[in-house]
């Protein structure tokens, strides 16, 4: 039987399909030790377009729930809860968390905000048994008030 250090090598992306934990380990390790013949590029590109992506979508979440909440703030403030409040803050605090560690998503916030509040409209809608055409057809909050720690509608 061969030394493991003579086997020959499994090719690049055989495990991708079949056994996805195996081929992160097998990548990582040629990777550390700059084997380039053993890294499967295409599947790597694709992964690592995709943890980006997933970070995006973390933060469209997180935006569309807290403005789902000041949508319900607003328009049903005697319904308010401390619940509601919690809400508030951990989204923020998510928010805030993703964009300190992807600083590169700073600008991102603005830039996904009408899209995004359309969504929230729709869920807020849902959430409170009101006609969409009962909310505002533009966030009816800055950015900077979105994304204020305090600010309450």
């Amino acid at each position: 039987m061969p030394k493991l250090a003579e086997r020959a090598a499994p090719e690049a992306g055989a495990a991708y399909d079949t056994d996805f934990h195996r081929w992160t380990r097998e990548q990582a390790r040629a990777l550390a030790t700059r084997n380039l013949a053993h890294l499967d590029i295409a599947n790597l590109l694709d992964e690592v377009e995709s943890v980006g992506r997933s970070q995006r979508t973390a933060l469209e979440s997180h935006l569309c729930v807290l403005l789902v909440h000041l949508l319900k703030f607003r328009v049903q403030p005697q319904r308010a809860t401390p619940s509601w409040r919690h809400t508030l803050k951990a989204q923020r605090a998510a928010i805030a968390r993703l964009i300190a560690r992807n600083p590169s998503l700073r600008a991102y916030p603005a830039a996904i905000l009408d899209e995004t509040y359309r969504d929230a409209v729709r869920d807020a809608a849902g959430e409170t048994r009101l006609d969409p055409c009962l909310f505002s057809p533009a966030s009816p909050f800055t950015l900077d008030q979105i994304l204020d720690p305090d600010f309450e509608p």
